[in-house]
């Protein structure tokens, strides 16, 4: 597991102390932009831009809520959110798939995700989402 740059505003630490967000997303862009803006509402924000051991990852970074990319590169967002709900340590922890797939409805229900944010989204939604299954 690599995570991105610690969390740094203007070259100085941050010490954002709220619930821990992790994100899962191949586009740097998207992780660059979700992380600015939840780290201003004040969420711990971990990202990765692979997939490779979901369960390792989530003990380590302890996360409140994990944002999964269907087309996440190594194992998949699909694969990964089975596993995830499938293990007795990670299995409460809500999982909301993040994607541009036509179908996120019908694959949130199929592998029992807690919720999807379509992308291209709303900044608001994606705050409202968060909040719902964190708080």
């Amino acid at each position: 597991m690599q995570p991105s740059e610690e969390n740094k505003t203007n070259g100085k630490e941050n010490t954002v102390t709220g619930p821990a967000i992790l994100i899962y997303d191949d586009d740097p862009e998207i992780l660059f932009l979700c992380k600015a803006i939840l780290n201003n509402y004040n969420y711990r924000v971990e990202t990765l831009s692979i997939c490779e051991d979901v369960i390792a990852d989530v003990q380590e970074l302890k996360p409140n809520l994990v944002l999964m990319d269907l087309w996440i590169p190594e194992i998949g967002g699909e694969k990964a959110i089975s596993l995830l709900k499938d293990h007795p340590e990670t299995k409460e922890i809500p999982v909301i798939i993040f994607s541009a797939n036509a179908e996120i409805k019908e694959i949130c229900k199929k592998i029992n995700a807690d919720g999807y944010l379509e992308k291209p989204f709303d900044i608001n939604h994606l705050k409202e989402i968060i909040e719902h299954h964190v708080s």
